[in-house]
């Protein structure tokens, strides 16, 4: 390692904010700077972000962050870049400017276009190839869909005038200064257009949704060079590259195969580290590149993912206004024993793993004369638990396992309520690390590892440490007749608006 670098700089570019921290040898957070921006709802079931917003944002807070350390450039040894993943971003070769906003990875407008692809199908040829089941969620046909719509944009990619990437390869777009037009296998995995088994991007997917290849960044280890960033005059070399999930199980220390983590953010997203196989899922799960180090090969994780876990806080706070802050949801909650029987499903976007039905809405079921708003805030925070048990079950169906524990990362962790529901429900110790934002680390610990910062794996290990776990106290049958009322509430919830 180069002498004299004290820390490694982790972006953290998420869905609602863009946030930097700086990170020393321990793993420990020196300083963290974030800044919201704007999201945009054109449509029912359409969200947008303004990429120039997003960049401005991120660059604000990496340089923010490293006065707030009273740090210096030359004291950064690398920078690693994590991200909300399958949001689209299509921008112009030469100029640099979007030709239009960013499509965000929760936005449905495509679900009719996935309905056709089923019906032609293809679904089984995308899992074969992707690990991916054929919904709206993911990049390729948010990106077909701008190529269809917006003026100009499909002869124009032809001809290579456009630039498609995902939002880490718009950030390192942005900070080479257009010099390194790049992407890490865990966020190309996240495409539909990427072949997780040859690690390449695949003739017969780009040809099914109509993409030249013109368009396509080059795919490079997580943990690698992505070119060199000047601040203050000194070049900082960008060295690690990761989807955000992918980043959080990585730097929760989940590196050996049967590892598991959840994070709890905007969604919620359990990874369970299967090594070297890509397993295919028979429940509806995916299958994803994990990471590939540097000059190895790609180790691979069974996902599953929950479109609304915090955000149904978020909607409790801005929609209803039963709050004042996210952080109130627990004394309300807490001030009653139980939901008194109130089911909330938040299926605003549909619902993800294991159901995949694009045309699910929220419901509230249970409601009597006796309901109030206690009980509804216990119901939503025993939303979040209840549809992450769902994936659970279905991944140990799919591995041929049983967990033993479930580490957690993300903010709503902070929520000791949720996590003793959480761990109730599954009947297995839920395990809280020290540092909670662990997507940011993990893509700081595959930076530093790209340029010696931490020697290996072990190095990381090492770093990490428990705050608390979460031991389960309800019995099981009990739990297991929660889970029965949700699954009957979440079946109801289906189909709603097709």
């Amino acid at each position: 390692m180069a002498q004299g670098k004290q820390f490694v700089l982790a972006l953290d570019q998420g869905t609602t904010s863009s946030r930097a921290i700086l990170y020393d040898q321990s793993g420990a957070p020196v300083a963290s700077v974030q800044k919201e921006f704007r999201q945009q709802f054109p449509q029912p079931g359409w969200v947008e972000h303004d990429a120039n917003e997003i960049w401005a944002s991120q660059h604000e807070v990496m340089l923010a962050v490293i006065v707030k350390a009273g740090a210096r450039a030359e004291d950064i040894a690398a920078i690693g870049i994590t991200n909300q993943r399958e949001t689209t971003v299509l921008w112009d070769r030469v100029s640099g400017k979007p030709v239009a906003n960013a499509i965000v990875w929760q936005d449905r407008r495509t679900a009719g276009l996935c309905a056709e692809l089923k019906a032609a199908g293809k679904a089984e040829l995308i899992q074969q190839k992707t690990g991916l089941v054929l919904d709206a969620y993911f990049s390729g046909t948010k990106l077909k869909w701008l190529l269809d719509n917006v003026p100009g944009a499909r002869v124009r990619a032809d001809a290579g005038e456009l630039c498609f990437g995902t939002i880490d390869t718009w950030l390192i777009w942005n900070l080479t200064a257009g010099k390194v037009f790049a992407t890490d296998p865990s966020n190309a995995s996240r495409t539909l257009l990427f072949n997780i088994h040859t690690n390449r991007w695949d003739d017969e997917l780009l040809a099914l949704l109509n993409i030249p290849r013109a368009v396509l960044p080059e795919v490079r280890p997580s943990s690698g060079a992505f070119g060199e960033t000047v601040i203050n005059d000194v070049a900082v070399p960008i060295a690690g590259d990761a989807g955000d999930q992918q980043a959080a199980l990585f730097g929760q220390g989940c590196h050996a195969p049967g590892m598991a983590k959840n994070t709890y953010g905007t969604g919620c997203f359990l990874l369970l580290n299967t090594g070297g196989v890509a397993v295919t899922s028979t429940n509806k799960l995916l299958t994803t590149t994990a990471w590939q180090l540097d000059a190895g090969k790609p180790q691979y994780a069974l996902e599953g993912s929950v479109f609304i876990g915090g955000a149904v806080v978020q909607w409790l706070r801005d929609g209803l206004r039963a709050i004042k802050t996210a952080a109130d949801v627990e004394a309300l909650a807490a001030e009653v024993p139980d939901s008194g029987g109130v089911y909330l499903v938040p299926a605003f976007a549909g619902l993800g793993a294991p159901h995949w039905d694009p045309y699910a809405r929220g419901a509230m079921f249970g409601l009597t004369r006796g309901s109030g708003i206690t009980h509804i805030a216990r119901a939503a925070l025993e939303s979040i638990a209840f549809q992450s048990a769902d994936v659970l079950t279905a991944m140990e169906k799919d591995a041929g396992l049983k967990l033993t524990e479930l580490r957690v990362d993300g903010g709503a962790t902070a929520n000791n309520l949720l996590m003793q529901i959480q761990a109730d429900l599954l009947g297995v110790p839920v395990v809280r690390p020290k540092v909670l934002e662990t997507t940011a680390l993990g893509a700081a610990y595959l930076a530093g590892l790209a340029v010696g910062f931490w020697r290996d794996a072990s190095d990381i290990e090492r770093n990490w440490q428990v705050d608390r776990v979460f031991e389960p106290t309800l019995s099981r049958d009990r739990a297991a007749e929660m889970m029965a009322g949700w699954t009957k509430a979440v079946e109801r919830s289906k189909l709603w608006a097709n």
